[in-house]
């Protein structure tokens, strides 16, 4: 099993849909995950520690888990099939282990809350799991951000197009409309 931490819950442009977005530990591989806005909310609240006035759902299933002796161990994203992840919640029940079925979202959420480690299947990693370009990690890693700036600036070159166009205007009359 692979251990990842939250990178991230990002929100999609397109849809109402967020992703999460684990990244496996000592490594720049990742996993991005579609859950629904109130998972999502669940998780980014816990993480940003946002105090709610009455418990959420996974408030109440990590106290009612407490309140019956258990306590959660960890999590695993442990299957993808058609495009659907699936995942476990581990509980530590006197000793013994019991696997609970769970979807991902669900089991990150109360992972936060008890503050355990989340895994991913190496086979589910393998799968589905991708790579930061290089190009990216680069600007962003071994770059101090005033260079990449410089870097991003248009030349004289590049702005002499626009220069030209400017002053090709013919902006003679446009006064008059207002009159």
């Amino acid at each position: 099993m692979i251990e990842v931490s939250i990178d991230s819950v990002r929100v999609s442009l397109m849809s109402q849909h967020r992703i999460v977005v684990l990244k496996e530990i000592d490594s720049d591989r990742y996993l991005p995950i579609w859950i629904g806005p109130f998972e999502a909310d669940a998780i980014t609240i816990e993480l940003q520690g946002v105090e709610v006035a009455r418990p959420l759902t996974h408030d109440l299933l990590k106290r009612m888990i407490e309140t019956l002796g258990a306590r959660v161990s960890h999590v695993v994203i442990n299957d993808l099939q058609n495009d659907t992840y699936y995942a476990r919640i581990i509980l530590d029940v006197e000793g013994e282990e019991i696997e609970v079925d769970s979807r991902p979202s669900d089991a990150i959420a109360l992972a936060v809350r008890a503050k355990v480690p989340v895994f991913v299947k190496e086979e589910v990693m393998d799968q589905a799991g991708i790579v930061a370009e290089e190009d990216i990690r680069d600007v962003t890693e071994a770059e101090p951000r005033a260079e990449v700036e410089a870097e991003d600036e248009p030349s004289d070159e590049d702005l002499e197009v626009f220069r030209d166009f400017v002053e090709g205007l013919d902006l003679e009359g446009l006064d008059d409309d207002e009159e």
